[in-house]
């Protein structure tokens, strides 16, 4: 199964240094799980400043610089893995460095047939076995 880790936290919680120890820890852990075939892609996100949010109301689109809320931990970055069950998926999360100071939440992904780049994956996956 397929599972989204959200990454939160303060963003001003870390200093340039540890920014960057946090970067190398979690490219450490995308290739450990890659290994385990858990890994499908991760990134940080840029900070809140840059963030940008659309609603759509009574056919108008609303554009708002910044999040879409504010709170007190912002969302800083993801993992989406692939594991077998919630218990390997909360393992995954408790070895992403930011869990030390900020918290992951884990959602299952739903899967919806028909999506583009499944079938392209799967071809491809096919090809090269050949």
């Amino acid at each position: 199964m397929k599972y989204m880790l959200l990454i939160y936290g303060d963003e001003t919680a870390l200093n340039e240094a540890e920014r960057e120890a946090c970067y190398v820890e979690s490219t450490q852990l995308a290739y450990a799980i890659q290994s385990k075939g858990q890994y499908i892609a991760a990134n940080p996100l840029h900070p809140t400043a840059m963030a940008t949010s659309v609603r759509v109301r009574e056919g108008r689109r609303l554009v708002t610089d910044g999040p879409f809320a504010e709170t007190r931990e912002q969302l800083g970055g993801y993992f989406l893995i692939d594991a077998p069950d919630l218990d390997e998926a909360i393992g995954i999360a408790a070895r992403i460095p930011m869990a030390r100071k900020g918290v992951v939440e884990i959602r299952p992904v739903m899967e919806i047939a028909g999506l583009p780049g499944d079938e392209a994956l799967k071809q491809r996956a096919e090809s090269i076995a050949r």
